[in-house]
């Protein structure tokens, strides 16, 4: 019985840190702009990683809002090898609105995730933002 307990919870842990990680694939190889992933955004501080499965290199980043508004507390880029960048955006966005288009300080690197701390703005009714991250090679 303990054991059978312990592997639904190990089941459900693992089930739960997947969807909350879930790796985004590119599968557009051209130039401009190229869609890396999406997330829906929670109203308390929301915090998603969008994994790299085929790392990529992007010259910039944007991130597009849908739904309802979106505060954006912070935003990092880690590259192959580590490397680390942390994008200051401390910013509300529209719902139907972009960023501004963020230049990326090592666009000759692979990335192998970017990270959000977010939250869907309170008062914009019962929809939750739905956030894009979009890439330019």
């Amino acid at each position: 019985m303990k054991r059978m307990i312990l592997f639904l919870m190990t089941t459900f842990l693992t089930v739960t840190f997947l969807h909350a990680q879930k790796p985004e694939v590119i599968i557009k190889d051209k130039a401009g702009w190229n869609k890396i992933g999406d997330a829906k955004v929670d109203f308390s501080n929301d915090k998603d990683k969008f994994i790299l499965l085929w790392k990529d290199k992007f010259k910039m980043l944007q991130i597009r809002v849908k739904d309802a508004p979106v505060h954006i507390e912070t935003m990092s880029v880690e590259y192959e090898g580590g490397t680390k960048e942390d994008i200051s955006l401390a910013s509300e966005l529209k719902s139907g609105s972009a960023s501004r288009e963020i230049e990326l300080k090592n666009p000759d690197k692979e990335i192998n995730n970017v990270t959000f701390v977010y939250r869907t703005v309170s008062g914009s009714g019962t929809s939750k933002a739905e956030v894009e991250l979009w890439g330019m090679k």
